[in-house]
């Protein structure tokens, strides 16, 4: 058979034959750790089609896919934990289909917790048997710890599938020429957060590169690793590759010549970072990559020239949900949610991970086939006036379009950083920019809008930022019966009146009261 005959049945029966009916229930512990690995499965599957698991027709990644879905729920019922929560929502077998597969609860940090932390009641292969590292989350938006569980072996197995991907699929691309190459991270002040361990893992498994794990750095270690010959790649949070034109002053024209690939972790970076960013760099091309502590590698920007993000196949199974739990259609938005394939001994299902996505058309060959999605927002960047709900990217987009039209200034091109302000008890919503000249910016939007222009922007861009289906109330009229007041507010650079987080993330909504 070859690959262009696997329609949906012949890849039921692939994926049957790769995970055989009497693996679907491991009946013990011992069982499940004599297991063959998720990642042997698909290199199995690569053998036997004759093409890369990655550029396999997209019904069979699907068919295969549930198969694992299938085995992992399996797996989980053998957890008395893992077994309550699935018999509580009507769950007491594999899922016959996806319909069945989206009846099982989203999983969220409280379920993490109860899970993988004090005495890690949901891991299936008891902790005491060894061979597992525990890997924390830098910074949570409640403040208080989180880690997670995994099996090293099956660490391993991800480390070289993401490592291969982003090598074949992303780098390849932009990093050339017969000098070494180099793929650096500045991510972590610890290695117990999963952006040193985890993060740091797939970059030092992507083939062909020179990895340096180098941790925060300051401009004097930063000059001295670009001074090293060859095309380089630098992995950071989004605030240290805003900095990175900063640190890199002193720079010779050469290193910054060969600087080509600067890529920030999740989130979105100000337009106005990127033309810095590129300024500086003459050759530089600016990616995404999205992760998290439960998923080390969730999403690549392969195209500098489209946001939209690439699932590493085989990886992770990555949904977009509605409020149901449902998937979503293609362009429209939900919620991130993530189930980690390689995870026989310590699963966790469908977790959301507080992103919104919005879910678009998958690649489907030549070459490369994976589902893709694109950033919207985190899914606490949402605006509450009173008892209505109004997405902050969206009003953002829509002040930042109306300002630019009314008086000439664009806050993509001068704001370092963004920052709505809702105070619910006293009504009032301001959005906080950091620029150069706060007091001259300042008193040329005042000219241009006049006394109550402020507050005429906001009413105009609001509805902006409703759903379809909440077009009822979204009207000026409605907004003027909450009793909000609007400010637009422009603060100096690093200003302390713009709240960041422990780890210097710059959070879209700080909500008060």
């Amino acid at each position: 058979m070859t690959i262009t005959d696997f329609d949906i049945a012949a890849s039921a029966r692939l994926a049957a034959q790769l995970i055989p009916e009497e693996e679907l229930r491991p009946r013990s512990v011992d069982d499940v750790t004599r297991l063959t690995s998720f990642a042997e499965r698909l290199d199995e599957c690569g053998r036997l089609t004759g093409v890369p698991y990655c550029e396999s027709p997209l019904d069979l990644q699907n068919a295969l896919v549930f198969r694992r879905l299938q085995q992992l729920v399996g797996i989980s019922l053998l957890n008395p934990l893992w077994r309550e929560r699935l018999h509580y929502f009507g769950i007491r077998d594999v899922p016959a289909d996806m319909t069945e597969w989206e009846r099982i609860p989203l999983s969220d940090k409280i379920v993490q917790r109860d899970m993988f932390m004090g005495p890690r009641a949901g891991m299936v292969v008891p902790l005491d048997r060894g061979g597992f590292e525990v890997v924390a989350s830098g910074g949570t938006g409640d403040g208080t710890p989180l880690e997670i569980v995994y099996s090293l072996r099956e660490l391993r197995d991800t480390y070289r599938i993401s490592g291969a991907f982003m090598g074949a699929y992303q780098l390849n691309r932009y990093l050339r020429g017969p000098a070494p190459r180099w793929l650096f991270t500045t991510l972590a002040d610890y290695q117990m957060w999963s952006s040193g361990t985890m993060v740091g893992g797939v970059l030092a498994s992507v083939p062909g590169v020179n990895y340096i794990g180098a941790g925060p750095v300051s401009a004097p270690v930063l000059e001295h690793m670009f001074s090293y010959p060859g095309h380089k790649a630098l992995m950071g949070i989004t605030a240290g590759i805003a900095l990175l034109p900063e640190l890199g002053a002193g720079l010779s024209p050469q290193a910054r010549a060969d600087f080509r690939v600067a890529m920030y972790g999740s989130g979105s970076l100000p337009q106005r970072k990127r033309d810095e960013l590129q300024a500086f760099f003459p050759n530089v091309s600016i990616l995404s990559y999205f992760a998290a502590t439960q998923a080390e590698c969730i999403g690549l920007q392969l195209d500098h020239t489209s946001p939209a993000l690439s699932a590493v196949p085989g990886l992770h199974l990555v949904e977009i949900v509605d409020e149901h739990g449902r998937a979503v259609a293609e362009g429209e938005e939900g919620e991130l949610v993530v189930t980690r394939l390689h995870a026989d001994e310590a699963p966790l299902l469908r977790l959301k991970l507080g992103d919104r996505m919005i879910r678009r058309p998958a690649l489907d060959g030549p070459g490369l086939r994976t589902e893709r999605f694109e950033f919207a927002g985190r899914t606490a960047d949402v605006l509450h006036l009173n008892d209505s709900q109004y997405s902050a990217t969206l009003a953002y987009a829509a002040l930042r379009t109306r300002l630019r039209s009314a008086t000439g200034v664009d806050l993509d091109l001068i704001a370092h950083e963004l920052q709505f302000h809702n105070h619910r008890e006293d009504r009032t919503l301001t959005l906080l920019a950091a620029v150069d000249d706060p007091d001259g910016t300042t008193a040329a939007v005042e000219r241009a809008l006049g006394a109550s222009g402020t507050r005429r922007l906001f009413l105009q861009a609001l509805p902006a930022s409703l759903s379809l289906f909440n077009d009822r109330e979204a009207n000026a009229a409605a907004i003027e019966q909450t009793g909000y007041g609007f400010r637009l507010a422009f603060v100096p650079p690093a200003s302390p009146q713009i709240e960041r987080t422990t780890v210097g993330k710059t959070p879209l909504v700080r909500d008060r009261g």
